[in-house]
């Protein structure tokens, strides 16, 4: 398996912990951390990361806006959203935008690993 560097955006420094620890025990490298939408854009672009995992529901810029620029520039551009229970309504529209697959929380670390793995075959 190729290890894959992944981006990891969310605005909880623990969860931001268990996606790496879950992403880490499966082979990969984590590039760069970003707690906005903001910082995941500019992270994007900066790091070109094989993958990145973004929180829906965050300040200042949330997940999917996030998301869509990031698909804009970078169509290829493969992310997993990282969301709670209850927000389908959002999923459906990230999955429409071009989003890989999602993950809910609280997830089994395999569970991550599966979406990772799915989405940079």
């Amino acid at each position: 398996m190729n290890v894959a560097k992944i981006l990891i955006v969310d605005d909880a420094k623990f969860m931001r912990t268990l996606v790496r620890d879950a992403l880490t025990s499966g082979g990969h490298e984590i590039v760069g951390e970003a707690e906005n939408g903001n910082q995941a854009i500019e992270m994007y672009d900066q790091l070109k990361p094989d993958l990145t995992t973004m929180d829906i529901t965050m300040r200042e810029k949330d997940g999917l806006e996030a998301a869509q620029e990031i698909l804009k520039k970078d169509p290829s551009a493969r992310i997993i959203m990282v969301t709670a229970l209850g927000q389908e309504d959002l999923l459906a529209k990230a999955i429409k935008m071009g989003v890989k697959d999602f993950v809910v929380k609280p997830f089994p670390p395999e569970r991550l690993q599966t979406a990772a793995a799915k989405a940079l075959a």
